[in-house]
């Protein structure tokens, strides 16, 4: 907490900073970015009230700024003006908590209601189809495996086949996100359970079950990485599930980054689908793809927000809508059946 002494000489921007500090310390990286991003836009339109973030004292900024705040991001799509209240509401809460100025936090709630947007329901889209081949393809590791010309690099590259495969098998059938995939440590997996305790989004603590099938090829994998992890001189628990195998990471087990997992998928898409598939399935569509089959599956919308870890259940809700082709068919079977019953 600031001290009275101390609360006078600072500066709007000061406690900008100091906020994102605060974010930065118990938000991601990328949920950090984003606030920094909103700080950015507020500072704008404090500067357009004559209000310059860096000279003007903090006790000068009031709840009006918010509601103008509000107004100016009618400009943008409706998720980020979203992302940016929620950055901007949680700076005057920081404020309020600090007591630098008093913030009617009910006010706050009121503006956003009223005066933001509601952004629509997004149905996700993704190829379902096309992602069951590119399983079908991968699990033959057969498939996966390169050509090359040194010794070293046909090593690498048989191992990138039995990691890819494990991959893309594992982001199906857990719904990993890829950061998640890629942060993943062989301790972290219970072997016999068939599950891991990760550190997922929000940096909240979670469980993720496995498939028979992604315990099996991570096995596999991992079985085929032996010799390389028994060098590393580190623990086995300690090591990554799915690791670098390029010239940059020579004979160190280093793990992934998610720009590996994507460029993973990008370049198997390519191999067995065809350029023209390229962009429409990502990492997150097999997020898609798993909490889809889960619902199919279980019939059951709450036990599937628990699998796909969603914090919000509207957010497993927008996978309940039905293609239309689906549509047809129930409609079909609804009324033009029910009308050839009926004229019998």
């Amino acid at each position: 907490m600031y001290e009275p002494t101390e609360k006078k000489s600072l500066t709007i921007s000061d406690v900008m900073n100091a906020y994102l500090r605060m974010v930065e310390r118990s938000r991601s990286k990328h949920t950090m970015l984003a606030y920094k991003n909103a700080l950015h836009v507020f500072s704008e339109v404090l500067e357009k009230k004559s209000l310059k973030p860096e000279i003007t004292p903090i006790e000068n900024l009031t709840e009006e700024t918010f509601s103008k705040f509000v107004d100016y991001l009618n400009v943008y799509a409706t998720a980020t003006e979203q992302l940016y209240l929620q950055a901007i509401k949680g700076f005057f809460l920081y404020v309020d908590s600090e007591r630098l100025i008093d913030v009617n936090q009910s006010r706050l709630v009121v503006l956003m209601r009223q005066r933001s947007r509601r952004p629509g329901v997004r149905i996700p889209q993704f190829p379902i189809d096309e992602i069951e081949k590119l399983l079908d393809k991968v699990q033959d590791v057969e498939n996966l495996t390169v050509l090359a010309d040194s010794e070293d690099e046909t090593a690498n590259a048989k191992l990138r086949a039995y990691r890819d495969r494990a991959f893309l098998l594992t982001l199906a059938d857990t719904g990993f996100r890829v950061h998640e995939a890629c942060n993943l440590r062989r301790g972290d997996v219970d072997w016999n359970e068939g599950r891991a305790v990760i550190i997922g989004k929000g940096n909240k603590q979670a469980v993720v079950r496995f498939t028979s099938r992604a315990l099996q090829v991570i096995k596999e994998y991992l079985s085929q990485r032996a010799t390389l992890d028994g060098s590393s001189g580190k623990q086995l628990s300690s090591l990554p599930v799915f690791a670098r195998h390029d010239k940059g990471a020579g004979k160190k087990v280093k793990p992934m980054t998610p720009t590996t997992g994507r460029n993973i998928v990008k370049e198997r898409v390519d191999q067995f689908l065809g350029k023209e598939m390229t962009g429409k399935i990502t990492p997150h569509s097999f997020r898609h793809y798993f909490v889809t089959s889960a619902l199919c599956g279980t019939g059951n919308l709450r036990i599937t927000q628990e699998l796909a870890r969603h914090k919000n259940i509207q957010v497993t809700q927008s996978y309940t809508h039905l293609s239309d082709e689906e549509l047809d068919k129930a409609y079909h079977d609804v009324f033009e059946k029910g009308v050839s019953r009926k004229s019998k």
